[in-house]
């Protein structure tokens, strides 16, 4: 459930008439994988007409259902068009062989936004190669990531938060958006299309405020090199709210609702905060104690971090307030094995071995060819002539001779190979009250074999 429904819904609001635009700016919004690539179809009709969209996947089929005009399949001599498979390592190989390709598409760019899901296969694989390949093109890389709910299981939530790291070590910032913290926002009778348009609709307020700041004047500018001194080499997740009110007492509401989202984690997010950037829209009528209003609980939420503020008037906000805010907590990068290039037109087996770099079998992995574990085959004894077998019996019986006939066997350990698992190495153990069922019955619960 984490990749959104194929053609969700055309957004019920568009974005009004925009205020004067700042030139010269290049902004790209690239949807990778199911989740990204439905996400950003959805924003291109939600009026943002300064960005750039394209949707990137390994399953050519995911991309014929979207309505954008530029999409680019990934790895087509890997895949064939056909998916990743939900293995991270196969999503890996197939951007890395795109890698100049997408370098390409990131030219020129001076932001790039990533809108993608961790826990599949491209999202989670190929998500931080783009990320990779657009700052080396010299961009400012911020990443959008939905985390999948908790009912995907605790393979793919672990797969996501391995790729959490790793998307963390290649962008600039990674905005989460989990999926379960979604259903604290909304009715237990949403039904699932419903659910997803409110996943887009947090996306797009975030993607909103983000782009007024980076593309609209304001009475507070907030220009560029501002989000580029929240985000750049933080390697850490930043947290993104945003939040909507109108009325005489729209200043404590918006902040109320700011407050209540669980996407700021009650207001933790703001306290471990060591930058925090706020996008505030009003209308002609906004008054400067409005701001104040919405900036004193921010500011005392978050003493201790430096806090960036942007203020536009727009004359479509006539007696509402927007404001977003990007919170980014200082972090070290993620200790990761580097993503290597795989060389185009690889075999998919050395290409998921090669994969295996993004540490999601916990293995170092070696260059060179592995050897295959010796073979269990037991030849059959040789033949013998009738008087080799009658000398062989003489030398066994006389050996015996003068001793005791009593039995000396005793429980013994055989020193056979250990078989590995294999294609089901990544396999969650079979766990049954406290037991590994995946384990003999006879060594879990020590019972000699005679």
């Amino acid at each position: 459930m984490t990749d959104p429904i194929q053609n969700s819904p055309e957004p019920a609001r568009t974005n009004p008439e925009p205020a004067p635009a700042k030139p010269g700016l290049s902004i790209k919004f690239f949807g990778i994988g199911g989740a990204g690539g439905n996400a950003v179809d959805y924003l291109a009709g939600a009026g943002f007409p300064d960005i750039t969209f394209a949707a990137l996947n390994t399953d050519a089929a995911a991309l014929a259902g979207l309505r954008l005009a530029d999409k680019v399949t990934l790895g087509t001599r890997l895949t064939r068009g056909l998916g990743a498979g939900s293995e991270p390592e196969l999503g890996w190989a197939a951007a890395e062989q795109d890698n100049d390709r997408l370098k390409a598409l990131c030219a020129d760019a001076d932001v790039v936004l990533l809108a993608l899901g961790l826990g599949g296969g491209t999202g989670t694989g190929a998500g931080p190669v783009v990320a990779r390949a657009a700052r080396e093109a010299g961009a400012l890389v911020l990443a959008f990531a939905f985390l999948p709910f908790d009912c995907e299981g605790v393979r793919r939530q672990r797969q996501a938060q391995q790729g959490l790291q790793h998307l963390k070590s290649a962008a600039d910032g990674v905005l989460c958006l989990p999926n379960q913290r979604v259903l604290k926002m909304i009715d237990e009778n949403t039904s699932v299309i419903e659910t997803f348009k409110f996943t887009h609709e947090l996306l797009a307020g975030g993607v909103r405020g983000i782009w007024r700041l980076l593309t609209q004047r304001g009475l507070v500018n907030v220009d560029f090199a501002d989000l580029r001194t929240v985000l750049r080499g933080r390697h850490a997740e930043s947290a993104l709210a945003s939040a909507e009110a109108g009325g005489t007492t729209r200043a404590r509401q918006v902040v109320d609702k700011l407050l209540a989202s669980p996407m700021l984690d009650g207001g933790q997010a703001l306290s471990e905060a060591e930058a925090v950037l706020v996008s505030l829209v009003g209308g002609p009528d906004c008054t400067m104690a409005d701001v104040n209003r919405v900036m004193e609980p921010i500011n005392r939420l978050c003493e201790n971090a430096n806090v960036i503020l942007g203020a536009a008037i727009d004359p479509a906000f006539q007696d509402r307030l927007e404001v977003t805010l990007v919170a980014s907590r200082r972090g070290q990068a993620a200790e990761v094995p580097p993503l290597a290039v795989a060389p185009a037109g690889q075999e998919v087996v050395d290409a998921a071995r090669a994969g295996a770099a993004l540490g999601l079998e916990g293995e170092s992995v070696e260059t060179s060819e592995e050897p295959r574990p010796p073979s269990r085959f037991v030849p059959p004894a040789p033949a013998l002539a009738p008087e080799q077998a009658e000398q062989l019996f003489q030398q066994r019986t006389d050996g015996r001779r003068g001793r005791k006939t009593g039995s000396r066997w005793r429980q013994g350990q055989l020193q056979l190979e250990i078989i590995p698992k294999d294609r089901f190495a990544k396999s969650a153990p079979t766990i049954h009250r406290g037991e590994d069922l995946d384990v003999p019955t006879y060594v879990r619960r020590g019972v000699a074999l005679n």
